[in-house]
């Protein structure tokens, strides 16, 4: 993961422009940074180097430099593209990304489809002088960061960027660049191509779970994650999600460091093999119930565990840090980028830049505790395709941002592509919960040994169990109720504190666009607007909120909602 940023037909001092906007997110690429001019248009890249670290710098060039290209992301199928390419390609260094490069040149923007991983990228192309054409084109979901900008007085021009504060001082219409699509400015317009038969949340399936496949297909997404050059963990809450990514990543580790070459050639499992052990990490106040859950998991599966606590003033002094990093005021959002912006600073004082994290699930299958408000499978189904849609204004955001805060990339195996295909065409029915069915319990039994449906063979059933049962089965804890109930309660009276009633009677004359509906919220968008005062920066902030017309609560926190064991 690194920082891009680039202007195709810049009307000013590229020169000048261009050591700014690096500055700006030096801090996604400590490694190595690198930038070309051509013409009037600037190509420009932040280095986090995990995969290729001998000669993998950026920006990638064709032979004739006629292809200029930045990629923030990995291409985790980068072998298999390099095989697949019809015409002798002379590659300059080890990336992952180089592929793009030929294969486009090949193929055109029919490259974006074939790419498995979590990218965005932006190409300049200067084959024809007479005009020279930019492609950029961003990951299935979002799990990456991209906007788009552009100033009304100069409308041919466009600039690209990792983050929004590239673009806060220059632009004045500023977009997230959408999930899934290139950008052509041959057209000026963005093409859709990801185009998944699950995608319209009208479309509802009909297939029984198939628990094998779900299990294989979660298992080969972690697998292909463990690609690396450098030192990589787990992010290790204790929760269901984050130690079934620990316990598989664990698992395939040692299958891989144990074998002489690797099963699937297609993959790059260098990571497995330079560290076959695996570092997990956990944060939170102390005794918070995920700090307890962790350390059993990291035990149960012989990790090498590291745990780290934060005091909630350290949290509160954060909080302006996080804003200012997450570019949202999203309460959710904030509440649980903050432990993880912390965590994130001490995993990357530890020497590990690359951690697996198991954000996605409770989208995919409906995960978070309102779920059990939901009226029908029906609407179930079309709630969860919808946050799925919606990932990359949160969860991703907050998993992309916080931790590259600190040059620290974090992979997210529950969005893999052919997960999210084997997942999402489960019908509704087989992922309902209830009082007597627990959330997600369609994955729980898939990586349950004990549990007759889920297809394990003898030889696996010997193998030992995935995890502790009482953690498989744990309740649906999120991650800002996790790290200490008393860091949300201490954060609702920290904004009582510092937001006066007139101040939030007066919300709406202050915050006429989106206005907040608590004092918490009111204190994070003024937080917002002091590092973004640009109406336009407020087009790409999306607030995430419950279904309250289930008639669950609308505060975001999993302890709001009645089914909660300690619901508040």
């Amino acid at each position: 993961m690194c920082g891009i940023f680039g202007v195709y037909n810049y009307y000013g001092d590229t020169a000048a422009f261009r050591q700014r906007a690096l500055d700006l997110i030096r801090h996604r690429g400590p490694d190595w940074s690198g930038c070309i001019t051509a013409g009037n248009n600037i190509i420009c890249h932040e280095r986090l180097a995990i995969v290729g670290i001998d000669t993998g710098a950026q920006p990638l060039t064709d032979e004739d430099e006629t292809l200029i290209l930045t990629v923030n992301g990995e291409i985790y199928n980068h072998r298999q593209l390099e095989q697949e390419l019809k015409q002798p390609a002379a590659f300059k260094t080890h990336s992952d990304c180089e592929v793009i490069l030929h294969m486009y040149k090949e193929i055109g923007t029919e490259v974006c489809g074939r790419l498995d991983g979590m990218f965005s990228w932006a190409l300049l192309d200067r084959r024809d002088p007479a005009k020279p054409r930019v492609v950029a084109a961003r990951d299935p979901i979002g799990i990456t960061t991209l906007y788009v900008g552009r100033v009304s007085a100069h409308p041919e021009t466009v600039f690209i960027a990792s983050e929004l504060k590239c673009l806060n001082d220059e632009c004045n219409q500023i977009d997230e660049f959408p999930p899934g699509h290139y950008f052509d400015s041959a057209d000026g317009q963005f093409h859709r191509y990801f185009r998944p038969d699950w995608w319209a949340p009208e479309r509802i399936p009909t297939a029984a779970a198939d628990y094998r496949r779900l299990r294989e297909a979660l298992t080969a997404a972690v697998r292909k994650r463990l690609m690396a050059e450098v030192p990589y963990g787990v992010l290790l809450s204790g929760g269901l999600d984050s130690s079934l990514i620990s316990s598989i990543a664990v698992r395939e580790a040692a299958r891989i460091s144990t074998t002489a070459g690797s099963d699937v050639e297609d993959i790059d499992t260098r990571g497995a093999r330079y560290f076959p052990r695996m570092h997990s990490f956990s944060v939170g106040l102390p005794g918070a119930p995920d700090l307890v859950a962790a350390r059993k998991v990291a035990k149960f599966l012989g990790t090498a565990h590291h745990e780290y606590t934060y005091t909630v003033q350290e949290g509160l002094d954060a909080i302006a840090d996080v804003i200012y990093h997450l570019e949202t005021y999203d309460v959710t959002t904030v509440r649980a980028s903050t432990p993880m912006y912390l965590m994130s600073r001490k995993i990357k004082s530890a020497g590990v830049k690359m951690v697996l994290s198991g954000e996605g699930s409770d989208e995919v299958f409906g995960g978070y505790l309102y779920f059990h408000y939901a009226p029908s499978a029906r609407e179930f189904h079309k709630e969860c395709v919808t946050r799925v849609h919606n990932l990359h204004t949160s969860d991703c955001l907050r998993a992309n941002k916080a931790t590259m805060a600190w040059g620290l990339e974090a992979r997210v195996p529950f969005l893999d592509k052919d997960f999210l295909q084997a997942a999402m065409n489960v019908r509704p029915e087989d992922k309902l919960c209830s009082r007597d069915v627990m959330e997600k319990a369609i994955i729980r039994r898939a990586f349950d040994v004990e549990f007759e449906g889920a297809g394990f063979t003898d030889d696996e059933i010997a193998q030992g169990p995935y995890l502790p049962r009482d953690v498989l089965w744990r309740q649906k804890e999120q991650f800002s109720d996790g790290v200490g109930y008393s860091w949300i309660d201490s954060l609702k009276d920290w904004a009582a504190r510092r937001v006066s009633d007139d101040a939030m009677a007066a919300a709406a004359q202050r915050f006429p666009h989106d206005t907040p509906a608590t004092k918490e919220a009111y204190l994070y968008r003024e937080i917002f607007e002091q590092h973004f005062p640009q109406p336009a920066c407020l087009r790409s902030v999306v607030r995430w909120t419950p279904r309250t017309d289930w008639g669950c609560s609308a505060d975001p926190s999993g302890r709001a909602q009645k089914i909660h064991e300690q619901a508040y």
